[in-house]
């Protein structure tokens, strides 16, 4: 079977998909400052390479995926000082994923999966209100498996446990495998690493990237990411999407 992006179909097609219990898949993700290296829109990217990983792996299975549009604009306030950056309330994030799973679901889908690449605190917690919220709704599955928890967070590169690896080799190696076109490489190599946890800083009362320990936007070691770790990463975040899409569907397609 195909992976079939929403905006690319026709109603008749989309009505015939849910009817035949098709899965819908919402990457979410900021645009937001990853270092002088990485384009704005790189959790972006990195949430639309997981979400297609994962269809690919269900369609394979038999079963109907169906890639809706990104949802680029959340909470980034961790990157609200660099240029670029925006951010929304997460009021405003969690009122839209429930008002798209609204619309999918009375379109016929009985499953709305989240996958998501960005996590600043308030970004997380506006998806985690969402899926609390859908979660009173009979009849409807949401399913947001929480990668910087167990048990996907074990699946995951050192650096990413570390907490230090925004913008650094994990997310370099994604967006270097999957949009290389957009990675300044010339500054992207000549980078020190920066090995402050931004995840520990967090949990230490910081509220932003220059309070958490940098000036440049980013945290982790950005000149020894790869294009073969990438796709790797990008096959273990479709491989934990799948995963956690059965654990809720069942693998009868």
């Amino acid at each position: 079977m195909a992976v079939h992006a929403l905006a690319d179909l026709t109603w008749t097609e989309v009505r015939a998909l849910a009817d035949g219990g098709g899965i819908a898949i919402l990457p979410t993700g900021a645009i937001e400052a990853h270092g002088p290296h990485l384009p704005l829109a790189t959790d972006v990217i990195i949430a639309e390479a997981m979400a297609r990983a994962g269809a690919e792996r269900l369609s394979e299975r038999g079963h109907q995926a169906v890639l809706l549009p990104t949802l680029p604009f959340t909470p980034a306030l961790f990157a609200a000082d660099f240029a670029g950056t925006i951010s929304v309330s997460a009021r405003s994030v969690a009122d839209m994923v429930a008002d798209i799973a609204a619309s999918v679901a009375g379109h016929g889908f009985r499953t709305l999966a989240i996958a998501n690449a960005h996590f600043d605190p308030a970004h997380v917690e506006a998806l985690g209100a969402a899926v609390r919220l859908l979660a009173t709704r009979t009849g409807f599955r949401v399913v947001f498996p929480d990668i910087t928890r167990r048990p996907w967070v074990d699946r995951l590169t050192a650096e990413f446990r570390s907490g230090a690896c925004h913008a650094g080799r994990y997310e370099g190696s994604i967006v270097m495998a999957a949009r290389p076109d957009l990675v300044r490489e010339e500054v992207r190599r000549g980078l020190p690493p920066n090995p402050t946890s931004l995840s520990e800083a967090i949990r230490g009362g910081k509220h932003s990237f220059t309070e958490a320990g940098s000036a440049d936007a980013y945290f982790g070691a950005p000149a020894e990411a790869s294009a073969a770790e990438g796709h790797r990463t990008i096959e273990t975040l479709g491989t934990i999407l799948e995963e956690a899409i059965l654990m809720e569907v069942g693998d009868d397609a």
